[in-house]
């Protein structure tokens, strides 16, 4: 499988062999359930849909209980489709199989994790792009200190560049860290445990990817 859909949990520290601390993040990843198989003959490319976590049936539309019903299982939170997976994996990728995190992952694997990043809101360039601010207290500098200073438009060019760094929505975005190593995984509570900081809050849903 080239991943399985999880949850951060949270971050916690382990040392190694060599006696070093390192800083892990606990994600519960699965168990998923294949809800959708698709094919080059049917859908113009090899893809699988998987499920994670539980959904009210109350708060689930009909279209989406008859999809879960396809599968014979109830209604589920995040889907996520996954394109390209090996050919071992063609007996366990059947509608309505449960696919496990020791399905997918072995210990010392590296991943690649994608979340969504914290909303920070609106944020001036001090921390939304790490400007020093203007002047930093110096030559007579009073309230500016974490003012953006000149935008650099004048006669000529007479506007502003498109992609100019300045104040604005931050975070809230997709993130992708790559090439976090597998440190252990705990099969019978569906966790694994990486190596390094993730993107998103507690509780937020996460993408393991090989």
């Amino acid at each position: 499988m080239p991943g399985i859909i999880g949850r951060k949990i949270g971050m916690t520290s382990v040392y190694n062999e060599e006696g070093k601390n390192l800083a892990c993040t606990l994600i519960e990843a699965g168990p998923c359930v294949v809800t959708q198989v698709k094919d080059k003959e049917s859908d113009g490319y090899r893809a699988v849909q998987l499920a994670y976590g539980e959904r009210k049936e109350k708060n689930t539309p009909k279209a989406l209980k008859g999809h879960f019903a396809k599968a014979k299982t109830s209604p589920k939170s995040k889907l996520f489709e996954f394109r390209d997976f090996r050919a071992e994996f063609e007996d366990k990728v059947k509608l309505g199989n449960t696919i496990k995190i020791e399905d997918v992952f072995v210990e010392q694997d590296f991943v690649d994790v994608v979340g969504t990043s914290k909303g920070k809101g609106f944020q001036g360039v001090v921390k939304r792009h790490g400007f020093g601010g203007v002047g930093q207290a110096t030559h007579g500098q009073h309230n500016r200190l974490r003012a953006p200073g000149s935008i650099g438009a004048c006669s000529f060019p007479s506007r502003v560049f498109k992609g100019l760094k300045m104040a604005g929505r931050t975070g809230g975005d997709r993130v992708k860290v790559m090439n976090l190593k597998v440190v252990k995984i705990y099969p019978e509570k569906n966790l694994v445990l990486v190596s390094g900081p993730v993107p998103g809050a507690k509780n937020s849903y996460l993408i393991l990817e090989k």
